[in-house]
């Protein structure tokens, strides 16, 4: 069982899609499904996907986009992702490391990321990588 990271392949997405929509589940969090999510993820734009494990078990979203501040990339980590039986076993650090190896490849100078405050093994995972809890984060529906 390969434990490295990795880009996702094209013909994987739908295998993603499937594990996000999971993981909108275990956290009763709406989702709007895995064939939709397979669909969005294949053409949106300056968004990597990293995966681990094979079959594929863990996953990162990022998302890049040109900084107003900085002349590099802001990169916003938006999903990660370990299946509940293969926790514990390093690949959320793993995953993490590559992301931010991928962050610097793309051309980051920053990265950001949200987790519920009561996660507190995400939390402790991002902080010992480094990141650190800057603001309050905020957001409204429309």
């Amino acid at each position: 069982m390969s434990a490295e990271p990795r880009l996702a392949r094209e013909h994987e997405l739908p295998v993603v899609a499937s594990l996000l929509d999971e993981f909108n589940k275990e956290y009763d969090e709406p989702s709007p499904g895995p064939g939709f999510l397979a669909r969005r993820l294949a053409e949106l734009s300056g968004t990597d996907v990293l995966v681990i494990g094979e079959p594929i078990c863990g996953l990162a979203v990022l998302r890049f986009r040109r900084s107003l501040w900085t002349p590099g990339l802001e990169c916003y980590l938006a999903e990660l992702y370990v299946v509940p039986v293969r926790r514990g076993q390093g690949l959320g650090r793993s995953l993490m490391e590559a992301v931010l190896e991928r962050a610097r490849e793309r051309g980051a100078d920053y990265i950001e990321l949200n987790t519920d405050e009561t996660d507190t093994v995400a939390r402790a995972l991002y902080e010992s990588v480094g990141f650190a809890q800057t603001a309050y984060y905020y957001e409204r529906e429309l």
